[in-house]
């Protein structure tokens, strides 16, 4: 059995964890995850989700605040392992950790490489309004998300798909792949392909001001954002002077000569507001601030009473 250090931190990167358990191929020595952080509003620590699952594994647990020159960096050094698997991290490796590897270094990046190198992949895939997504295996080195590719395999983003709907997709692909790419790597059949340097696209992590909607963009576009954003931290917009997170929207067919962020239709159960281009987008969850998420007939019945056609809702959506 080849002896292997995983590296990951969210629930993407279990069943990644898990596969290589089950495979029987991989003694897993250690697991190197983010330490416990404090979650929800009593701030109350909480174990990631690869901690959660290395317990259940009965697999030791490595939790560096920064794993550069720590005492957990010598440890993985000193189990001289075969390969250092990383799925979502969320640190660099110095050069010194990845030579560690006897075999390789390789980890397990949600996006077709070289798009979309970086912290958030997924969520710049929907974000951009793209068609297809994938899983790219890679060689690791110093560079963020620039080793030569091992293996890739393109996923299709489905209309109702969201950043945490595309994770669980890309798990179980990463998972696949990860286990016939090592197969290949022991056995001398993996070919590594350089990535064009031309055709680099980064994903940085989401910035609080981008997860406020512009209105001028169109419905779809707006839509793909809320999914984005979603299940956290949310898209938002100023919405009769109240910051608003949008849980749930859908891009329409019909047009409207109205003004981006005014009411197109308002009834007991509807709201559509326009949007670039003369698009409709109809609003079907939101959150008011300091009020729990509510389906929009709830919203409209209540706060929402005032909202008439025509309204101009959405304030800074020329933002």
């Amino acid at each position: 059995m080849k002896k292997v250090v995983f590296m990951g931190t969210p629930s993407f990167a279990v069943p990644i964890l898990k596969g290589l358990v089950n495979s029987g191929d991989y003694d897993i020595k250690a697991v190197v995850t983010q330490p416990d952080r404090p979650f929800g509003r009593k701030r109350v620590l909480k174990a990631s989700p690869v901690t959660q699952a290395a317990e259940e594994l009965s697999i030791p647990v490595l939790q560096p605040e920064k794993i550069s020159g720590s005492e957990e960096m010598d440890k993985i050094i000193d189990i001289n392992p075969d390969f250092i698997i990383t799925a979502a991290f969320g640190q660099f490796l110095p050069e010194k950790l990845l030579n560690a590897a006897k075999i390789a270094a390789v980890n397990v990046h949600g996006s077709l490489l070289p798009k979309y190198r970086g912290g958030a992949p997924v969520q710049y895939s929907l974000i951009n309004g793209d068609k297809q997504t994938g899983i790219s295996i890679m060689y690791m080195v110093k560079k963020m998300d620039a080793g030569d590719v091992l293996s890739q395999r393109a996923i299709d983003i489905e209309a109702d798909d969201d950043t945490a709907s595309l994770f669980e997709k890309l798990s179980i692909v990463g998972r696949d792949l990860l286990l016939t790419t090592l197969k290949d790597i022991v056995n001398g059949k993996a070919v590594a392909t350089p990535q064009n340097e031309d055709e680099v696209v980064f994903s940085p992590n989401i910035s609080r001001a981008q997860e406020q909607l512009d209105f001028n963009k169109t419905a779809f576009l707006i839509d793909r954002k809320v999914r984005a954003l979603r299940p956290s931290p949310n898209a938002f917009a100023i919405m009769k002077g109240k910051r608003t997170k949008f849980w749930e929207t859908r891009p329409l067919s019909e047009k409207t000569d109205l003004e981006p962020g005014q009411v197109v239709e308002k009834t007991k159960k509807s709201l559509k507001i326009a949007c670039g281009d003369h698009t409709v987008l109809q609003v079907l969850e939101i959150q008011p601030a300091g009020k729990p998420k509510q389906a929009i007939n709830a919203f409209l019945n209540g706060a929402g009473q005032s909202i008439k056609e025509g309204d101009m809702v959405i304030e800074n959506g020329d933002k």
